[in-house]
């Protein structure tokens, strides 16, 4: 079992080294990112499948978290995108996010913060069509980036906090 204990192993006399991961969950594909070890900088790392029950979803979780968690720079929050529309109502993926939230929180003793990902997926598209013409392509890196965005604006809500 993942656990939050490990997080005192990732201290180091320069500071905290430890990862933050963000996931954009959808139905269909679910984007992951991490931070960098210093927690300021999020990159995109790739895509699960989205589809199944809630129990498939979150064994698919969990093992990609395994893969991301280490002794040198252990996980020790994760982010999750939570839809609502642009007026503020919730969204219809809400209530199963959140439920996806809840138990990854409960089988891995992480903190799970929920995000604000209004935008999030048009902005990710946006940048990736700056770069690369393929709609293809860019739709197979659109989940990981749109992960990364909503990592990134808690990192920066993060940062602004600490230093006001």
């Amino acid at each position: 079992m993942l656990t939050a204990s490990r997080v005192e192993r990732g201290r180091t006399g320069g500071g905290t080294v430890a990862r933050v991961v963000g996931l954009d969950v959808g139905r269909r594909r679910i984007g992951v990112a991490v931070s960098d070890p210093t927690g300021t900088l999020a990159s995109p790392r790739g895509a699960l499948d989205g589809r199944g029950s809630s129990a498939q979803v979150l064994a698919r979780l969990l093992a990609e978290l395994r893969e991301i968690d280490d002794v040198e720079t252990p996980i020790t929050r994760v982010v999750v995108g939570l839809p609502s529309h642009l007026d503020g109502r919730p969204h219809e993926q809400g209530a199963w996010i959140r439920q996806i939230a809840d138990l990854l929180e409960a089988r891995t003793g992480w903190p799970v913060t929920l995000q604000d990902e209004r935008l999030t997926s048009i902005e990710a598209e946006q940048r990736l069509a700056r770069r690369e013409r393929d709609w293809r392509v860019r739709r197979a890196r659109l989940d990981a980036a749109a992960a990364a965005i909503i990592l990134q604006d808690y990192l920066d809500d993060r940062q602004t906090t600490v230093h006001e």
